[in-house]
């Protein structure tokens, strides 16, 4: 079908689409499809003083700053959040997540409960935050084992705190017991579309509105 041409177009704002969950839940192949499914949204790219991985590139997968440069960036307040993991530094710079809400572009975070929280202090009006959860724990050790990527050990690590991770869901906006792939995708693609019509997202309902009411 094809549509008219002079359909009307409504500014609105961004969001921040922050999904979470304990490793092995699933979050990250949701993360994939929904971007290679919706064009308006793009994933955050933090900002790390570790080295780059084989294959990533500065700028794509992550900002490679120096540990100084990080430091001084937490001291101006350019971050929306930021955490120490082991022994890098890890932090989602505002000033590139801004610039895209406010051309009307989303932000897709994949960040744990402490980043989430951080966020909501801190903007807590562009939020929307989605908790994974595996059908059980023994699915969800199927899963990390499944993977083949890590030791025993790593496993044993991640089963354990996988359970206080799962404690924060009740901080969370949604909810979503990732039982098959596809249903999750879609579930996350109908709350998407639902926070992106909520009246203060659309910035030019405003003057929309006004026009239709001085065509009457």
């Amino acid at each position: 079908m094809t549509l008219p041409a002079n359909l009307p177009t409504v500014g609105r704002r961004g969001l921040m689409l922050v999904l979470s969950s304990p490793s092995g839940a699933g979050k990250t192949t949701i993360t994939r499809a929904l971007l290679d499914r919706d064009l308006h949204i793009d994933m955050s790219v933090s900002a790390t003083t570790r080295a780059p991985r084989p294959g990533e590139l500065d700028g794509i997968d992550y900002q490679f700053v120096s540990v100084e440069d990080f430091q001084r960036m937490v001291a101006a307040g350019e971050f929306l959040e930021h955490a120490r993991v082991f022994d890098n530094y890890y932090g989602t710079p505002k000033a590139a997540v801004e610039a895209a809400l406010a051309s009307g572009r989303d932000v897709l975070f994949d960040i744990d409960w402490q980043g989430t929280q951080q966020l909501a202090q801190n903007a807590r009006a562009d939020l929307v935050s989605v908790f994974v959860l595996p059908p059980s724990l023994a699915e969800l050790e199927r899963r990390l084992r499944g993977r083949a990527q890590d030791a025993e050990e790593v496993v044993a690590k991640r089963m354990a705190k996988a359970g206080d991770e799962m404690s924060h869901w009740r901080e969370y906006d949604y909810i979503l017991i990732n039982t098959e792939v596809s249903r999750s995708v879609a579930a996350v693609t109908a709350i998407l579309d639902a926070e992106r019509l909520k009246r203060d997202r659309q910035a030019g309902m405003h003057d929309f509105v006004t026009q239709l009411r001085g065509e009457a």
